[in-house]
């Protein structure tokens, strides 16, 4: 398979603004995700008022931004710099941690939960049932960045495909890793012969002096011979974590609307399978860069796989809670 090779600028205003693919697909799962939470709250699995249940994705909007950035700073960034505020405020350029982002959202709700004095457990059930599809949105976009790609592989390997953000490529294309991010994106489309190099000369910055001498080298056709085959995985995390464990939970859900399961049951799915899409796939995932010993951080796991084991452990004490603490009958 070819890389599309798309520009991740959706659309490109003067100055600093931009519609990013990116930005775009978190808004499109959280307008989706509203529409779901609606009918669930219509059906009466949500216990709130339909008026009430977009509040809730304003609440999941403050838990992804704040924990998703959080969780990267804290788990990702070896440099420390998201610390610095000015770094931090700049999700637009990426930088979001799922998991971290999924905590976030778990704080996020038991406000929510505590101030319209409803059952967090199930609060969180409505939620699983409608992040699935901003889940394999955000995958698509990741896609798009050409970021997050997957381990080399051999050239026939169905779906490999070679991505012009691989080290190899850039180094071939004569980019640098210093650069701005966006120099290097109209670089790759001008390789591609997506764009012409007069149509970006003059959006590019003055990190590289020599641009004349960058234009020389942005030939995608002649330099792909030196680039390494590799899986797509977001492409796999795409339709593993979202599509099919939506699908799986979609399912789940028609078949228990009559007499739903306990409070909790349909969150434990999401996480359950979450975790073992994601560890399972880390397996072909390109380890993070960051980190030495081919991305072990912990008793021979990738941090993926290490978040996504905590994520394991997080069921089983959703499961076990209710047991270990049950709600004892107010005093009379």
């Amino acid at each position: 398979m070819d890389f599309p090779a798309w520009d991740p600028v959706l659309f490109d205003f003067p100055g600093p603004l931009d519609i990013r693919w990116y930005g775009l697909m978190y808004v499109f799962g959280f307008l989706v995700g509203q529409q779901i939470l609606v009918r669930l709250a219509r059906a009466g699995f949500l216990p709130v008022d339909p008026k009430i249940a977009p509040d809730l994705v304003f609440y999941c909007v403050i838990g992804v931004m704040l924990g998703g950035r959080t969780g990267y700073a804290l788990f990702y960034d070896t440099t420390h710099q998201l610390i610095l505020p000015w770094n931090f405020v700049q999700v637009w350029r990426g930088g979001l941690s799922f998991h971290g982002g999924l905590g976030g959202v778990a704080v996020a709700l038991w406000f929510f939960a505590r101030k319209h004095k409803v059952s967090w457990a199930r609060v969180a059930d409505a939620c699983c049932l409608a992040v699935t599809p901003g889940i394999f949105a955000v995958r698509f976009a990741n896609f798009i960045n050409g970021e997050l790609y997957g381990r080399e592989c051999p050239a026939g390997t169905p779906g490999a495909m070679q991505f012009p953000t691989d080290p190899a490529a850039e180094r071939l294309l004569g980019l640098s890793p210093d650069w701005q991010m966006r120099d290097r994106e109209l670089c790759i489309q001008v390789a591609y012969k997506h764009r012409t190099w007069e149509s970006v000369q003059g959006q590019l910055s003055d990190a590289e002096k020599d641009w004349s001498h960058v234009k020389e080298n942005l030939d995608w056709e002649r330099v792909r011979h030196g680039v390494p085959f590799r899986h797509p995985s977001q492409l796999y995390e795409g339709l593993g974590e979202g599509l099919v464990l939506g699908i799986v939970l979609f399912l789940i859900y028609r078949l228990t609307r009559h007499q739903p399961w306990q409070q909790g049951r349909y969150s434990i799915v999401f996480l359950l399978g979450y975790a073992v899409v994601r560890w399972s796939l880390e397996n072909v995932r390109q380890p993070d860069s960051q980190f030495q010993n081919n991305g072990v951080v912990c008793l021979g796991m990738t941090m993926g796989q290490t978040l996504s084991t905590a994520m394991v452990l997080g069921a089983g004490l959703m499961l076990v809670w209710p047991k270990l603490f049950p709600k004892r009958p107010p005093l009379v």
